[in-house]
C-alpha cells in the first residue's frame, strides 16, 4: 500500500472522529483571513486527482464561505406580495461560489477545480486549485477555456444543472438520425438509361 493510501485513511479518520487535530485546524482557519494562499494542499490526494502538481504555475487558495441562506432584498418598489419572503435560495452551491470568489481576485490564473476540506456550524472551507496558463510547466489543455468557474465548466458548476459537455452536438445528432431505420425506403432519384438500338434491321413494308 502506497503512502497516498495511508494519508487518505488518516484524513478520513480525522473527519469522522472530529478529533483535536481537526478542531484546531478549523479554529485556525476560522480566525484567519477569508482567503489565503497556502503553500501545500491540505488534502494532497484529492488535489492530485483534480489536476494539482507541485510545479511552478500551480497554486492552492483556501477560502471560507458563510453557511446558510441569503436574506431577501429590501422592498424598494413598494411592499408587494413578490417581496414578502424571508430568504433567497442561491442558484449555485457553496463550492461554486468559492471558485468564483477566488477567480475574481486571482484574475491572471484559471480555476482547475476545488474540493471540500472542512466545516463548522457557521462556515464551509474549500481549497481552490489555480493554474497560470502562461507558464510552460502548466498543461495547456487543462486551462484552454477561460472563465471555467463562471461558465459552469468545473465539477462544482455542473452539480446543479445538466451537464452541457455530455449533451450531443448537432453533428452527433445528425449521425444518429442517419443510423435510425425508417419504415419506408428513402426516395432515390434514378437516372434514365439510354435506349438500346436493336441489332436486327426492320424488314421493308410489303405493298
Amino acid at each position: 500500500m502506497g503512502a497516498y493510501k495511508y494519508i487518505e485513511q488518516t484524513m478520513q479518520a480525522q473527519y469522522k472522529a472530529r478529533d483535536g487535530t481537526f478542531r484546531n485546524k478549523i479554529l485556525a482557519w476560522r480566525n484567519g483571513p477569508v482567503m489565503a494562499l497556502v503553500e501545500h494542499p491540505s488534502n494532497l490526494i484529492r488535489a492530485r486527482r483534480l489536476g494539482y502538481k507541485a510545479k511552478q504555475g500551480y497554486s492552492v487558495v483556501r477560502v471560507r464561505i458563510d453557511k446558510g441562506r441569503r436574506t431577501r432584498r429590501k422592498p424598494m418598489g413598494g411592499r408587494k406580495h413578490k417581496n414578502f419572503y424571508r430568504f433567497v435560495q442561491p442558484g449555485m452551491s457553496h463550492q461554486a461560489m468559492a471558485e468564483q470568489r477566488v477567480n475574481r481576485i486571482y484574475r491572471n490564473m484559471e480555476v482547475l477545480n476545488s474540493y471540500w476540506i472542512g466545516e463548522d456550524g457557521n462556515y464551509k472551507f474549500f481549497e481552490v486549485i489555480l493554474a497560470d496558463p502562461y507558464k510552460p510547466t502548466v498543461n495547456i489543455s487543462s486551462v484552454m477555456r477561460s472563465g471555467k468557474s463562471f461558465r459552469g465548466l468545473t465539477s462544482a458548476g455542473n452539480s446543479g444543472r445538466p451537464n452541457k459537455k455530455k449533451s450531443m452536438n448537432k453533428r452527433l445528432r445528425r449521425k444518429k438520425a442517419a443510423r435510425t431505420p425508417y419504415h419506408f425506403e428513402p426516395y432515390v432519384k434514378k437516372e434514365k438509361k439510354p435506349e438500346e438500338k436493336s441489332s436486327t434491321a426492320k424488314s421493308p413494308a410489303k405493298n
